[in-house]
């Protein structure tokens, strides 16, 4: 591995530098929670006295930990993001930054998050803590573990089921999601994020060679682009296998709604081939009219389906065998 040279700030910061670090821009991916309201409503069917005020407040507990977790991202990448053509303009590597108000930043963030959570409930404080300490074990040496091929997907997208888990809580403090629902929601957050591993590996390899990508990530030293795309093909495969298990133990009419589902993996993926693609920038995936459609048309199948008895649906989970005429010798 090539030794990361520090590189050289161009300029004085300034307020706003240092705001960026918390990438309030990135407050689309926390559009994850939703899924955990609706289907903490749906399966569990609590009332909904309290969630005028919780949902907010717990919206604004993840952000303010996201935002936490994307400050230490910034700051303890600096060195790397100064070899990538677009990450090189961040404020952590354009610009000469207080380390100690770096870490007073970050420490608000999380106080602030930590403390809204806390106003929720000791369960939904504690999902909150393992948010915390995900930005911490993704980012942070000795374990650093964006740095270790395939953990780094892995690790990252377990943000994924926590904040489905966020929602739930916000509706219903008595349960926790299913667990094939949490697995599901993990490995196709690790889709999401394998997607955006080969995009990056295909555009920054053309571009800049193969060296510069090891430089700017470490992981990419243990990648290919072969083993990126059949990673992405497992964690489809494995996601879509748990989305499969929740739908039937749950509500079978779901399962008409999985074509949909299977579309849109299909659609990220094709867009992670694009140079340049959006999947590179998961928090600008609204701007894909393709993707969008996609979404609202499989989010709109879920919902009707959520209000449609088919009976008939309930025939697939029996054990059934078609028998066959049995004639005699010579008849």
């Amino acid at each position: 591995m090539t030794e990361v040279i520090a590189p050289v700030a161009s300029r004085q910061s300034r307020l706003s530098d240092y705001l960026s670090l918390a990438r309030f821009d990135h407050i689309t991916k926390h559009i994850f929670i939703l899924p955990g309201l609706v289907l903490a409503y749906a399966l569990r069917e609590p009332s909904l006295a309290d969630a005028l005020w919780k949902v907010p407040v717990g919206f604004l507990s993840a952000i303010a930990i996201a935002s936490a977790n994307y400050v230490i991202n910034e700051w303890l990448d600096r060195e790397f993001d100064a070899h990538h053509p677009t990450k090189s303009r961040r404020a952590a590597v354009a610009c000469s930054l207080s380390p100690g108000l770096v870490t007073v930043e970050y420490l608000i963030f999380a106080l602030l998050g930590m403390t809204l959570a806390k106003t929720l409930g000791s369960y939904f404080f504690l999902v909150s803590a393992a948010f915390l300490i995900s930005g911490l074990i993704y980012n942070v040496r000795p374990i650093r573990s964006k740095d270790r091929p395939f953990v780094d997907v892995i690790s990252e997208s377990v943000n994924n089921p926590i904040r489905l888990t966020l929602g739930w809580l916000m509706i219903d403090q008595t349960s926790f999601p299913p667990l094939s629902l949490l697995l599901a929601y993990w490995f196709g957050g690790a889709f999401l994020m394998g997607s955006k591993r080969l995009s990056e590996y295909r555009d920054i390899v053309a571009s800049e060679g193969i060296a510069t990508l090891q430089r700017y990530r470490r992981s990419f030293s243990g990648y290919t682009a072969e083993s990126l795309t059949v990673s992405c093909l497992i964690y489809a495969m494995v996601s879509s296998f748990f989305v499969g298990v929740f739908l039937i133990k749950y509500r079978l009419e779901f399962l008409l709604a999985f074509p949909f589902i299977v579309g849109l993996f299909g659609c990220y993926f094709w867009l992670a081939m694009i140079k340049n693609s959006i999947a590179q920038r998961p928090e600008r995936m609204f701007r894909s009219r393709r993707l969008m459609t996609t979404l609202v048309v499989t989010a709109l199948a879920l919902l009707l389906l959520s209000f449609v008895d088919i009976p008939e649906l309930r025939q697939l989970t029996e054990r059934t065998f078609t028998p066959v005429e049995m004639r005699s010798p010579g008849g």
